[in-house]
């Protein structure tokens, strides 16, 4: 699957949301918020809409985990998109959207490298082991764990490779997934474990090179979106059947 085949499928997804929410005065103004690992893509897609309406959507980006703990918290976000079902799964058992969500995705995960880095990039992470062993890797980038799931899934490579204990010294823990890319190519680490989509990006062709890293070594990244339960049950049911089928590729397709 292409990178211009999926903004195409973003772009006429987020024209579908946004011409719904426009629709309905009250709720022009409630954000769209999504993972990380969605940024640049979504940034795109809400930039040619405005172009081609005139009309703003609000994006707001973080870790699944904490834009979770936000929504929780009365954060006024109309519509989800987050990198781990399983945070879909519990807002949903709490009351706090309209069902368990759709699956847009399966994300995938990959070791990262600038062309200048002495780090080889390969799916196994020998190369990583045999830096590590030669004291050669300084620093190390991958999103924290405790916030959101691509942390937990570079963590679970690196310890099924047996270099966690190794690492941990070395690792850089960032925010969000976008963060992680943002060091792991900005020259103060030898590399580090990031989103494929994000590595699969045009501008990123030439800050870096990127193995994909087998998903049979970690738990799957299963990429769920959501509407907000709105106090107007009506209205949602409204927004929902006008719901983003096509914003993503067919559930399976790896970003």
């Amino acid at each position: 699957m292409t990178t211009s085949f999926w903004m195409q499928r973003c772009r006429t997804g987020l024209a579908a949301l946004a011409m719904s929410l426009l629709a309905l005065p009250t709720l022009t103004n409630k954000p769209i918020t999504a993972a990380a690992d969605l940024r640049f893509a979504l940034d795109e897609v809400a930039q040619s809409f405005k172009r081609d309406t005139g009309q703003s959507v609000k994006l707001t980006f973080g870790s699944s985990g904490t834009l979770a703990t936000q929504i929780r918290n009365g954060a006024p976000f109309q519509w989800y998109l987050s990198a781990n079902e399983d945070y879909v799964f519990k807002l949903h058992a709490d009351g706090f959207t309209h069902d368990q969500g759709e699956l847009y995705a399966i994300g995938h995960i990959v070791l990262m490298a600038l062309p200048s880095s002495s780090l080889p990039v390969d799916g196994e992470l020998k190369g990583l082991a045999t830096l590590l062993n030669a004291g050669q890797i300084k620093r190390f980038a991958i999103a924290n764990p405790e916030h959101g799931p691509y942390g937990r899934r570079a963590e679970e490579v690196l310890k099924r490779a047996g270099l966690w204990e190794t690492i941990q010294p070395k690792l850089v823990l960032r925010k969000n997934v976008s963060q992680a890319v943002q060091f792991a190519i900005s020259g103060s680490a030898e590399g580090g474990v990031i989103a494929l989509s994000l590595a699969k990006l045009p501008q990123m062709a030439q800050l870096g090179r990127y193995a994909v890293i087998p998903s049979e070594g970690h738990e799957p990244l299963r990429l769920a979106e959501e509407l907000r339960l709105q106090p107007n049950a009506s209205t949602d049911v409204v927004i929902r059947e006008d719901r983003l089928h096509v914003l993503l590729p067919d559930p399976g397709v790896r970003i």
